[in-house]
């Protein structure tokens, strides 16, 4: 005979509503209604919302802006490629951006949800296609979570339930800022899980599940997976200040929630601390300091089709915002429910607002750029306050009157902001309206227009919801196009390049760049190849430090480096093919030559090479002798150059920290070099054109773009053909805006010098080379008797051991920022092999953590059996 157990003691809530308590193990009624009612919603929105903005995939404008195309786009591309067994490197190694980067901080921070999976079963060429549908899906999971989290807090009516998880799905910080960053998304499913996770917790049910999902979220996108366990161990803690528990059971919650999030963390920490140590390796970015918004910009994104940048965009829906502004004085609902969940909003909404837990929700790291990323769980709260407004039944006279007048209130102090646009006020004074009247109606017993109240408030309510949300996400979608560069999706262009990339490829004899004119800042995972190109939050400071010491330039504070147009860059690391774009017809930045995509064939040495010593000396101020120190040789003359503005007078000094003269609309250039030497022009701070005047030019024209205030950009080195017999070059510029040329700007590269270098390098190089499959691994063998140290052409990133012959694996040496092996006597043979940091840490405390989780299963299973 099995024992009685004592039923559990009744919440606050349970104490003080009057209709039948349910019991603690029964399922709420309607979740599975209520889910897919703001699932569909969701997407109904979405969906009309970019049919009105024209926006892809239903009308010409794509929806690329900013990361989702530089980034996002490339590296679902690159997942597609590896599910498909076509991409150059592994899970270890990726070597197609920025001559060999670690993956696994990239597929830890961009791929890990299993909705990056679906891009498997897209075309290659649909990857546009592929991202957007993903999007939707992970927006509309959002919605179902968050409404199936309601009915787990309160009892209520599904098909509310259902629209206030579509006002979370559809609130404004998803349609302005996380639809183009879709790894984000993450967090918002995240969040009504973690928090469903603490109901579970509190219950004493699912331990095993609650663990899993905690793994999910934080694998998914550890980042705003950070941000959502704090955001649900605060609801955790409010809920058990709410339960009418005994002190020990109280404690006994907490104690289980502290080793729930604790096991399931530690199951993800092999992927999570990769995470870290990439993020620690990478290059700083150039960061914004924190500054409040103002109470009328804060108040104002509260109103629908409000939008900015740089502003937490809060709005969850007129009805929502009615209902979280009606809970403190709707007497239906407990007093400590009231004012628990009001001051649980407020104190995260002021949170957001200091700098020290404004730092804390971003994991103690200022991010680059939007500030306000927690503004997902400030918009959770709103619409779980509201439903604790609803579900207590129907709001009084009172409750709706106080709650219309702070809805006043906050549209008065609202409309001395400038981002309350004049097309906003429609919007928003009809739903509010509409909201209105459809609560009121909840409140009625008789039938109204021969329908009964409540169907007829539903009704109301839910046409109020699709048509804000529907107008906000429309105006966030064209908007953005304002503020942000966009990029074309898959095209003409992209299929070309992969095209001539495929054809060109010779990888690991050498490298085939996509070339100097980038559709995107991920070019090589987007079309293929392996360049220089790289664009991620894991950019290694030692890469993005060694390329611009050599002339490459950058844009993002440094973390997208570009490839570089250089007959020396190329022999260093090893790029025997390089394809030639015109500019990108979609950016409009410069004229189009109607020309198409040719592919340059080079000569080079193999990926490893021999040099007789160790690195010696330190880079410089000058790239062009900096690729001499690394090339090993002397090729470059750095002739004096003049310049002079369009009145033919010597211009002004820098008066910064940029050296040389500023430049600003039309000036020259004018120096003396050896016949038919390449002429290069090296202008970091310069944005703008340069040509080479002459027919020695062959029609090139250096573009630069370069942006010094903020320093978001620098300009790579650009070939500008060759010196004329006579010696003396002539270079005219046309400055978009105030720049400065360094005084050795010009420099003359001497090819023939050149190619006696390449050949003594391919004589003494690598015989072969061979790369894994997983792409941890090069082994290269030498020829007999070489001595020195042999230097492969990737940057020496953290990670990286190698040995000479047969020795043991020990971490790398640098030569002047690449992989370096000090060859003992004898030594025929190379071998590196790549661990990410981290990972050894993280998989000790993953696998601590499941020898933990099953222990407690074992014991919790004896236990059982024994009772």
């Amino acid at each position: 005979m099995r024992p009685t157990v004592p039923p559990e003691p009744k919440t606050a809530d349970d104490l003080r509503d009057d209709r039948p308590t349910r019991p603690a193990s029964a399922p709420p009624p309607g979740p599975a209604r209520a889910a897919l009612l703001a699932a569909a919603l969701t997407v109904v929105v979405l969906c009309a919302a970019d049919a009105v903005a024209r926006s892809y995939p239903f009308g010409p404008r794509t929806r690329n802006v900013n990361d989702l195309g530089n980034q996002y786009v490339p590296f679902h591309a690159h997942l597609w490629d590896l599910l498909h067994g076509r991409a150059t490197g592994g899970l270890l190694v990726n070597w197609q951006s920025g001559y060999g980067t670690s993956f696994l901080p990239d597929l830890g921070t961009y791929l890990t949800s299993p909705f990056a999976l679906l891009v498997a079963v897209f075309p290659r060429d649909e990857i546009d296609l592929a991202v957007y549908v993903i999007t939707v899906l992970k927006i509309a999971c959002a919605g179902a979570a968050m409404a199936w989290l309601l009915l787990r807090l309160r009892p209520g009516r599904w098909w509310a339930a259902g629209l206030l998880g579509a006002s979370y799905a559809l609130c404004g910080w998803t349609v302005a800022t996380a639809s183009y960053n879709l790894m984000w998304l993450d967090g918002l499913i995240a969040l009504p899980l973690l928090c469903l996770v603490g109901e579970w917790v509190l219950s004493g049910r699912r331990p095993l599940v609650a663990v899993l999902v905690v793994t999910a979220a934080w694998v998914a996108n550890f980042y705003t997976a950070y941000m959502a366990t704090l955001a649900a161990a605060l609801v955790f803690l409010l809920r058990l200040w709410l339960a009418d528990l005994p002190r020990r059971r109280r404690l006994a919650a907490a104690g289980r929630a502290v080793l729930t999030f604790a096991l399931g963390m530690g199951l993800a920490a092999p992927l999570v601390t990769v995470v870290y140590f990439g993020s620690a390796h990478a290059s700083e970015g150039r960061f914004t300091h924190f500054a409040p918004v103002g109470t009328e910009d804060l108040l104002a994104r509260l109103l629908p089709t409000t939008y900015s940048f740089g502003s937490p965009a809060l709005f969850v829906g007129t009805t929502a915002l009615l209902l979280a502004l009606a809970l403190p004085f709707h007497r239906a609902a407990p007093r400590r429910v009231r004012t628990g969940w009001t001051l649980l909003a407020v104190v995260v909404t002021l949170s957001m607002q200091w700098g020290p837990t404004h730092l804390m929700w971003h994991a103690f790291a200022e991010p680059q750029g939007t500030s306000y990323r927690q503004t997902f769980v400030v918009c959770a709260l709103l619409v779980i306050a509201a439903w604790h407004a609803l579900s207590y039944g129907p709001l009084d006279r009172r409750a709706v009157g106080a709650a219309g007048g702070l809805l006043a209130l906050i549209a008065l102090v609202a409309s001395g902001s400038q981002l309350v646009r004049s097309f906003a006020w429609p919007v928003f004074l009809t739903a509010a309206v509409g909201a209105l009247l459809g609560l009121v109606l909840l409140g009625r017993a008789r039938p109204v227009l021969r329908m009964a109240p409540a169907a007829l408030a539903a009704v109301l309510l839910v046409g109020v919801q699709l048509g804000e949300a529907t107008a906000t996400d429309a105006v966030a979608t064209r908007m953005r196009f304002g503020h942000m560069d966009d990029y074309a999706p898959w095209g003409h262009r992209q299929q070309d390049q992969a095209d001539v990339i495929a054809q060109a490829d010779g990888w690991p004899r050498y490298r085939t760049d996509p070339g100097r004119e980038q559709t995107v800042g991920n070019d090589p995972l987007e079309v293929g190849g392996q360049g220089a190109q790289y664009y991620s939050s894991h950019t290694s400071a030692v890469l993005s430090s060694t390329l611009t010491a050599l002339g490459g330039g950058w844009t993002s504070g440094g973390r997208s480096l570009q490839s570089l147009d250089n007959a020396v860059t190329d022999a260093i690391f090893s790029v025997g093919a390089r394809v030639h774009s015109p500019p990108d017809p979609h950016q409009n930045w410069f004229p189009q030559d109607g020309t198409g995509e040719t592919v340059t064939r080079e000569d080079v040495p193999p990926l490893v090479t021999v040099r007789p010593s160790a690195a010696a000396g330190a880079f410089g101020p000058s790239p062009y002798r900096n690729q001499e120190l690394l090339l090993g040789a002397r090729v470059y003359t750095l002739p004096h150059i003049t310049v002079l503005n369009a009145a033919g007078k010597h211009p002004d000094r820098s008066t910064d920290r940029r050296q040389g003269v500023r430049v600003g609309g039309k000036a020259t250039i004018t120096a003396q070099c050896r016949a038919g030497s390449e002429v290069y022009l090296w202008a970091p701070y310069f944005a703008g054109t340069a040509r080479l005047a002459g027919p020695s030019a062959h029609g090139l024209t250096g573009r630069f773009r370069a942006d010094w205030r903020p320093l978001t950009k620098i300009a790579a080195m650009e070939r500008l053909g060759t010196a004329p017999d006579s010696g003396r070059l002539t270079i005219e510029l046309s400055a978009n805006r105030l720049g400065v040329v360094p005084d050795r700007a010009v420099g003359c590269l001497d090819t023939g010098r050149l190619h006696t270098v390449i050949r003594q390098l391919k004589a003494t190089g690598a015989t072969k080379v061979n790369v894994s499959g997983s792409g941890g691994t090069i082994r290269a063998e030498l020829p007999a008797g070489s001595r020195g140290v042999a230097v492969v052409a990737a940057p020496r990133i953290a990670g990286w051991r190698c040995a000479a012959g047969d020795g043991a694996l020990v971490p790398a040496k640098q030569y002047h920022g690449l992989i370096a092996v000090p060859l003992a006597a004898g030594s025929t043979s190379v071998t590196c092999a790549f661990r990410p940091p981290g990972l050894r840490l993280g998989t000790a405390v993953g696998g601590g953590s499941l020898a933990v989780l099953a222990g407690l299963g074992v014991f919790g299973a004896v236990r059982r059996r024994r009772v």
